[in-house]
């Protein structure tokens, strides 16, 4: 099993929930006051007999009208046609946004060869919920032209993708564990999204349920220390990816 981040950018949030790129050697952060600074980095998995791409970043193209996330599975080594299955912890923008590339003014699908995997929950309340965290004129789009599997509740995939129902960040978010019987690679979402939140427990105001979220953090932690997983990091601000330590009540992230 190869992992790949595929690193999409920093960006400042305010509250219009618009994601501006920001560039730490160019950019002051005193000038977009009361912004939150996120990374944003999907990772694409090469398995034994398929590619896997971990949510899609915000769907946005670099100077060229190029799909920045399809330069960077370029990049990787890899060809975006071939990438077999999208699989999505939930469905706000900044994770949902490149299951679509947008191009001189029109939509096209930017995995048309894959299944986009999602639980069905999570995609009702992406029609329903007011939060603009969710552009339903991405997931109209999908639902005309796109293979979508949905699933529900906690289960297997296929022999070495399994999956659970986490809720916490959202009502039906997601977290994947890859097994391919070797290397067990996990994917926390938004759920274990840095390693910093393994290294001290808050509740977060972004999340649906924080307190359960703080829970499941600490949960998934021990799990991942426990059984040598190596975990992908989604909004990292340091490490990518990572194997968890934990003594004396303490993680470590190596």
């Amino acid at each position: 099993m190869q992992v790949f981040p595929l690193f999409e950018g920093s960006y400042s949030v305010a509250a219009d929930k618009k994601f501006i790129p920001f560039d730490p050697e160019k950019d002051n952060p005193k000038d977009r006051p009361a912004s939150l600074f996120i990374h944003i980095q999907p990772f694409l998995v090469q398995l034994k007999d398929s590619l896997v791409l971990f949510d899609t970043g915000l769907g946005y193209s670099d100077e060229q009208g190029r799909l920045i996330l399809h330069e960077n599975i370029r990049k990787a080594g890899f060809n975006p046609d071939d990438v077999d299955l999208v699989l999505m912890s939930h469905l706000h923008f900044d994770h949902s946004g490149g299951m679509i590339h947008q191009k001189d003014g029109s939509m096209e699908l930017s995995f048309p060869h894959a299944a986009y995997v999602i639980q069905q929950g999570e995609w009702e309340r992406a029609f329903t919920s007011p939060s603009s965290s969710y552009k339903t004129e991405i997931f109209d789009f999908l639902q005309r032209n796109a293979q979508l599997r949905f699933i529900e509740g906690t289960g297997q995939l296929t022999e070495e993708i399994s999956y659970e129902l986490t809720g916490a960040h959202t009502p039906y978010h997601q977290v994947f564990l890859l097994d391919d019987g070797t290397d067990k690679v996990f994917f926390g979402g938004d759920v274990l999204p840095e390693p910093e939140e393994l290294l001290r427990r808050f509740i977060a105001k972004y999340d649906f349920d924080g307190r359960k979220a703080m829970e499941l953090r600490e949960e998934f932690g021990i799990k991942a220390a426990t059984e040598n997983w190596n975990c992908l990091f989604y909004h990292a601000k340091s490490k990518a990816t990572g194997f968890v330590a934990y003594e004396d009540g303490q993680f470590k992230i190596s």
